[in-house]
């Protein structure tokens, strides 16, 4: 079966606040012994108060103590024999001048409910997100970097800007791309042709200073 594409990670109401309610996919069960298994790995977590497994639609909810993460959840189900569905989100983040900026960014985004990991490159001033919520949670990360101080964006897809460039250029570019690509073909096409051409044209001199040998 398919996992959902966008994985909503839930907060438990306001009557339960000390309770935080999580929602992911499950990879690899295949029968209603796979799901017993889930059911029991993850209520084994300290912290865990109720934990229930849809076989149909592949997903988990467990409610649990604030003080587990969705990285501890994760793992009592790969320690079942299973799999968390996983998405990557990729932020640009401006605003970082060293390494505590680095730490400050990334403890934010591991703050936010759905997180499993997530690195930040202060060369490239990327963030690399792995979630259980994927595009869902793109805002909520956002926010949790901006709070921290920084600004976040959804960084582009790698080739997107080499596109865009491309696209954005003039009329005639595509053209004069296309010529220069097929210029070694037809040059020599043109070679023969003019070639041809020469020896038609010199055909009629031949012929006049064989006409004049003959006179003399």
């Amino acid at each position: 079966m398919n996992t959902p594409a966008n994985t909503l990670v839930l907060q438990q109401p306001a009557t339960d606040a000390a309770l935080t309610q999580w929602q992911f996919p499950v990879e690899g069960m295949t029968c209603a012994s796979c799901v017993a298994r889930v059911e029991k790995s993850l209520s084994g977590v300290a912290g865990v108060t109720e934990a229930s497994v849809n076989f149909a639609t592949e997903q988990a909810s467990v409610k649990a103590g604030s003080n587990v993460s969705m990285e501890t959840l994760a793992a009592a189900v790969e320690k079942a024999g299973y799999a968390v569905g996983r998405q990557s989100v990729r932020l640009k983040i401006d605003g970082m001048t060293c390494a505590s900026c680095v730490g400050r960014v990334e403890k934010a985004l591991k703050q936010v409910p759905g997180v499993l990991s997530a690195e930040v490159n202060l060369a490239t001033e990327m963030a690399e997100v792995q979630t259980v919520g994927g595009d869902a949670l793109a805002q909520r990360l956002i926010d949790a970097v901006e709070k921290a101080g920084y600004h976040a964006s959804p960084a582009a897809e790698p080739g997107s800007a080499a596109r865009a460039a491309v696209s954005r250029g003039p009329a005639w570019w595509p053209i004069a791309l296309a010529a220069v690509l097929s210029a070694p073909l037809t040059l020599p096409m043109f070679g023969l042709l003019c070639t041809s051409c020469c020896c038609a044209a010199q055909k009629p001199a031949w012929r006049i200073f064989i006409l004049k040998r003959r006179r003399w």
